[in-house]
């Protein structure tokens, strides 16, 4: 899979040279010799065709940027870690970026409910203690619910399953308690 002859156009150590003489034709045969099996590294830690398109398109930019001064003694393997590490760097960062959207979305369910804590520190106080009051007047289920939602950020589907209910029971549970949580916070004097 990995050998200096590789798939179908130029030997490997001509495609090099060209790298070394800064000859742009070495990423048109790099991507006509190699362009499948790269595309299959990024695809199967991406799963996506677009995610591991672009890998493949900066494979080629790296490898122009490495040649010279490394001259690799297996290109195809070569190639092949630099589309590897391209495409785990970008799963890491769709990860991430995924998650900070989840995050975003339990934010902006609490917002109409949570004050603007910049206020000063006895404004703090009495919110953590107004939230700790709320809390101790839910019936446990619920409260567990609205902890694991708001506190710990869980998905719905996960809380539904960890409590034993379903999706839209979890969702109808949130949006009352957080209606309740709102009208409890107006109740004890903090404007939201």
């Amino acid at each position: 899979m990995f050998g200096a002859k590789g798939g179908d156009g130029m030997d490997d150590n001509r495609i090099i040279d060209l790298y070394f003489a800064r000859n742009e034709m070495a990423i048109e045969h790099t991507r006509v010799k190699y362009g499948k099996l790269l595309n299959h590294v990024a695809f199967g830690i991406l799963r996506s065709e677009g995610d591991a398109e672009e890998c493949v398109d900066d494979t080629y930019m790296q490898a122009w940027r490495s040649m010279p001064p490394t001259r690799p003694n297996i290109l195809s393997a070569f190639l092949a870690k630099i589309t590897r590490n391209l495409s785990i760097n970008r799963y890491l960062q769709n990860k991430a970026r995924l998650k900070n959207l989840a995050t975003e979305k339990v934010i902006e369910e609490m917002e109409d409910c949570i004050p603007d804590s910049r206020g000063p520190i006895s404004e703090d106080i009495a919110i953590r203690d107004a939230i700790n009051g709320f809390l101790s007047t839910l019936p446990e289920l619920t409260r567990r619910i609205f902890v694991k939602r708001y506190f710990y950020m869980l998905p719905v589907k996960q809380i539904a399953t960890e409590v034993g209910i379903s999706v839209s029971n979890v969702k109808v549970s949130l949006m009352r308690t957080r209606e309740k949580f709102r009208a409890y916070l107006e109740k004890a004097g903090i404007s939201v």
